[in-house]
């Protein structure tokens, strides 16, 4: 992970409560509002099931505490503040002790469209809805459990996998739709559009493709693997993951589909 960013967490009280200034609620409440209309028939039904179990507020940033009620009595997981960025030790850390990590800042109304950290609203909106999901919430603590185990090389293959299902996965169960599960898509509306568009390829789940995939977190992704329903996470956490590693190593990364980014200055 990067070590350089421009936000900083908002600390919690000593009853664990953060004090959020309005201009924060008012970005909550706009990037709500704006993507909140454009789930209907993007967003698979499993995401939609949790967004509702955790009645989000619209109109302020929610407490970790409201969320960390529902997802505890739905999976027994639970949210965990962090700083804007942390490291992949303690990423791992977090998720194989069933805890989501979330940073407790908003991104200012300058990144208001997209930007490369993980704020509040893209870790709340996009990702712990589907934390009520029990397939969901294994495959999170399987991918925690084997990170820690990782050597610094293998974690950035395993950081490919995250990042095209829990980030940017898609789901289409046989003859039905194609539907959203990736918080990253869920939390940006751009995204969101153009996922079930026509110009990114979409291929069917395999890990070794999936391991072999590079990616660019600042564009709109080229290509996205599709899963047949939410339980298949369950199939991949079972699968022999670090075998597929090494075999992913062995055999090289993918030619990428996009232009090499070009380095200011």
């Amino acid at each position: 992970m990067s070590k350089h960013t421009q936000y900083t967490a908002r600390e919690p009280d000593d009853a664990g409560f953060i004090s959020y200034p309005a201009d924060e609620h008012d970005t909550w409440q706009q990037l709500y509002a704006r993507q909140a209309g454009n789930l209907s028939g993007r967003a698979c039904q499993q995401y939609l099931d949790g967004l509702k179990a955790l009645a989000l507020p619209a109109d302020r940033i929610p407490q970790l505490s409201e969320v960390d009620r529902v997802l505890q009595a739905a999976t027994g997981w639970k949210t965990a503040a962090v700083p804007a960025l942390i490291s992949f030790g303690k990423f791992f850390e977090l998720l194989a002790s069933k805890q989501f990590p979330v940073a407790t800042f908003i991104r200012t109304k300058e990144e208001f469209d997209y930007l490369q950290e993980p704020d509040i609203f893209h870790e709340i909106f996009g990702h712990c809805p589907l934390l009520t999901n029990l397939a969901f919430a294994r495959f999170s603590e399987v991918y925690g459990k084997l990170g820690l185990a990782a050597s610094k090389e293998e974690r950035i293959f395993l950081a490919r996998l995250y990042w095209f299902t829990v980030e940017f996965g898609l789901v289409q169960p046989p003859g039905e739709p194609l539907r959203i599960y990736g918080g990253g898509i869920l939390s940006s509306p751009g995204e969101t559009l153009y996922a079930m568009g026509d110009t990114p390829v979409r291929k069917p789940f395999d890990l070794l493709e999936v391991l072999r995939t590079p990616y660019r977190i600042d564009i709109m992704q080229p290509i996205y693997y599709v899963i047949d329903n939410i339980e298949f996470l369950d199939d991949i956490a079972n699968m022999d993951i670090m075998a597929a590693i090494r075999e992913a190593q062995r055999l090289g990364l993918h030619a990428p589909l996009f232009a090499p980014k070009v380095k200011a200055g």
